[in-house]
């Protein structure tokens, strides 16, 4: 009879004991569990459900409400989730999470105008908040409202200059809110042994942006070789969507060899997740014969850092001629406030040196290393200085030394 007592405990005692367990889980206990089976195994359906479970435990358990109502987010179920998130909302909580969370559901559902009205609401709660700021930041941007974008982003990056997302976002930001720019630039170049003239180029630039993206002329003059000469460019810069454009560029000059006859270029430039960016493009040079160049970088911004890699390769019938470079900015504000540093290997394209390009077939070595510092002032007025050291191998076995020093003035109005 003991015997038959005991199995009757094993068979039906022991499941009302675990489910007198499992009902036993506080609200924070299962709360975890929750975030467990949503995180971890990607199960909403489940998570959901220990977050019912939870509340009926402690209904006025406020962060899992919200968390319930993100899980309803992730799981398509809006209406739940709006649900859900306006009556917290009706009862004037003031969580964070809870326009954050509510604010990115009617972002994400094409509801601009309500969600900038809930991150609003948000921000007078937590004016500091960093994520109702890159929030309203993302909205305006998508909603073409750049200067209210640019607003947002910039007191964002006063409260942590090291937000690498906010960085990225104030960089494109940037290229819409000025609607004109006149910059003035001069580049003193000094050779101690491969020429005896000293070279002198000054540029002024036009600036324009349009609603499909900035477009620039400018007009080159240059001193080189004690001769004269100028330069007629246009480079464009148009949207293809908010992650892709491209850099499209034609030049002219009448005065070849200190100048190309022809240049153009074209790149497609993408904005990566996780504040990456990358490129992929071609340059071309037309002196007496054509050179092309093709060319890859990729970017990253990294709390106030932005690092860059670059490359132009050069094929001809013996070799490809290869040039690299390695960039580091320093953000001290704003997207104008930096410091840079620069060292590489090779003549770009994008040099004012780049007529050397057609000297000579034979492959040139050279070293470069250079620092940069960008400054505005009034948010209009932006200032530039830069200054690289090269060593190159003009002829074979034997190399010289050159100076570049450029200053520079951008007004935008």
């Amino acid at each position: 009879m003991n015997k038959f007592v005991y199995l009757s405990l094993c068979l039906f005692g022991f499941p009302f004991a675990s489910f007198g367990q499992e009902t036993t889980l506080t609200a924070d206990e299962l709360f975890v569990k929750a975030r467990t089976e949503a995180f971890d195994q990607k199960n909403y359906a489940e998570a959901i459900k220990i977050s019912k479970q939870a509340l009926k435990q402690a209904p006025e358990y406020t962060d899992i409400s919200i968390f319930l109502g993100r899980l309803y987010t992730w799981s398509d179920k809006i209406d739940s989730a709006r649900t859900i998130f306006s009556k917290l909302e009706s009862q004037n909580v003031q969580d964070e999470d809870l326009y954050i969370a509510y604010a990115s559901l009617e972002y994400w559902n094409d509801q601009a105008a309500k969600a900038i009205n809930l991150v609003d609401k948000g921000l007078s709660f937590h004016p500091t908040s960093e994520d109702l700021l890159l929030l309203r930041t993302k909205i305006d941007y998508s909603n073409n409202a750049y200067e209210s974008a640019e607003k947002s982003v910039n007191n964002l990056l006063k409260l942590n200059p090291k937000n690498a997302e906010a960085r990225a976002l104030a960089k494109s930001i940037q290229e819409y809110t000025a609607k004109n720019a006149i910059g003035l630039n001069y580049n003193f170049v000094h050779f101690d042994k491969q020429f005896d003239d000293n070279w002198h180029i000054v540029a002024l630039s036009y600036k324009r942006a349009t609603p499909l993206g900035s477009v620039i002329f400018r007009t080159n003059y240059a001193n080189k070789f004690a001769d004269n000469g100028l330069q007629f460019e246009v480079e464009a810069y148009p949207r293809l969507s908010k992650m892709f454009y491209l850099y499209v560029a034609g030049g002219y000059s009448n005065n070849v060899g200190i100048f190309p006859k022809y240049r153009t270029g074209v790149s497609l430039y993408a904005n990566l997740p996780h504040s990456f960016e990358g490129e992929v493009g071609y340059r071309q040079l037309y002196f007496s014969d054509n050179i092309w160049m093709y060319t890859a970088s990729i970017g990253k911004y990294y709390q106030n850092f932005w690092f860059n890699l670059k490359t132009y390769l050069t094929p001809s019938n013996e070799n490809i001629s290869q040039s690299y470079a390695g960039t580091v900015r320093y953000y001290t504000k704003g997207a104008n406030d930096y410091l840079g540093f620069l060292i590489g290997t090779g003549i770009s394209p994008e040099e004012n040196r780049n007529n050397l390009l057609d000297q000579s077939i034979y492959k040139l070595k050279t070293f470069k290393i250079g620092a940069e510092y960008n400054f505005s002032v009034n948010r209009t007025n932006l200032f530039s200085i830069s200054s690289t050291y090269f060593n190159q191998e003009f002829r074979p076995n034997e190399k010289g030394n050159q100076i570049d020093i450029t200053v520079g003035y951008i007004k935008t109005f």
